[in-house]
């Protein structure tokens, strides 16, 4: 069973940075894709960012290319997203999720993601 646990987020400033970070357990986070996406309250959860397994294709959605980095760490099973320039927009709970295992990502969907964590609130003030 994948069990995902978020950790990093926090209240900063606009243009501020915060750096999320997903703890992996009972899979193999280099091996299969793994992605990030937000919820906003009274919003739909939306796909921020995804990362294949090796070798580790990145994909962003539009709204924070240039600004948001995902990554991992293969010996500590750990996928992270680097934030930076936040703005006020960001706010959100954001969720760490595991695609179905696969290394590809054919697809972003929600229904493609079989594990999800149980969020990590990120807050931007203007």
């Amino acid at each position: 069973q994948v069990q995902l646990v978020e950790s990093g987020g926090g209240l900063v400033p606009a243009g501020g940075s915060l750096r999320l970070s997903c703890a992996v357990s009972g899979r193999t986070s280099s091996t299969y894709a793994m992605g990030w996406f937000r919820q906003a309250p009274g919003k739909e959860r939306d796909f921020v960012a995804a990362i294949s397994g090796n070798p580790g294709i990145k994909y962003y959605a539009e709204s924070v290319k240039g600004r948001f980095t995902i990554s991992r760490r293969n010996a500590e099973n750990t996928v992270s997203m680097q934030m930076n320039s936040l703005k006020p927009e960001d706010t959100a709970v954001y969720y760490c999720a595991a695609y179905r295992p696969q290394s590809s990502l054919p697809t972003i969907r929600i229904q493609d993601f079989d594990s999800w964590g149980q969020g990590t609130q990120v807050t931007v003030s203007s």
